[in-house]
């Protein structure tokens, strides 16, 4: 049995710890603090606000044992508001966890009236829906290491670096779980060696 956390002080929670419980041999878990942390294999951090989930997050003294678990080799799925947390560099801001090579320019796609849906390929996955929310994308990828694994509209939507993943869009607003089982391989590669 595979442990995922879900990084729970806002977005969209739930809907992650759903897709998680239609997956065989994987454990979906909350994870509001230090120790719940360190109890699971791999964590998601949601969609939602991402400026708001970086204070919480120093709030509930997470940020730090987040970084170190992360440099350690645990695997770590940014979505939407997570691909910003993840990343190195923020086009106009401070990066907030800092740990991935990509450059994130937030609200690329517009506003929430400007949300939209759209099959694509992802690299290692197929053709899956993409739902994009006042979705960020990544400028740049900044490292040799980093693997850009889909485009939309010639931006950067996907990529993996190591053990961090990175999504502008939502699949856990989808019902396709491919997005959930990738993340979850991952998760039981590392397994044990961390």
């Amino acid at each position: 049995m595979v442990k995922i956390g879900v990084l729970s002080l806002q977005g969209s929670v739930e809907e992650h710890l759903a897709m998680l419980k239609r997956l065989p041999e994987v454990e979906g878990l909350p994870v509001k603090n230090k120790q719940a942390l360190e109890t699971v294999d791999g964590i998601i951090l949601p969609g939602g606000e991402s400026t708001a989930i970086g204070k919480l997050l120093q709030i509930f003294s997470l940020k730090e044992p987040l970084q170190k678990r992360i440099a350690e080799g645990m695997p770590v799925w940014g979505t939407c508001a997570g691909m910003i947390l993840l990343a190195k560099h923020i086009v106009g801001e401070e990066a907030c966890l800092g740990t991935m090579d990509i450059t994130v320019r937030r609200n690329s796609f517009g506003r929430q009236i400007d949300s939209f849906s759209v099959t694509a390929p992802v690299e290692g996955i197929g053709i899956i829906p993409l739902v994009f929310i006042r979705a960020p994308w990544a400028e740049s990828a900044d490292s040799p290491e980093v693997q850009v694994l889909c485009k939309v509209k010639g931006h950067i939507v996907a990529a993996r670096q190591r053990n961090m993943l990175a999504t502008a869009y939502h699949p856990e607003l989808t019902e396709n779980t491919a997005m959930h089982r990738y993340f979850a391989a991952m998760c039981r590669q590392t397994q044990g060696a961390i």
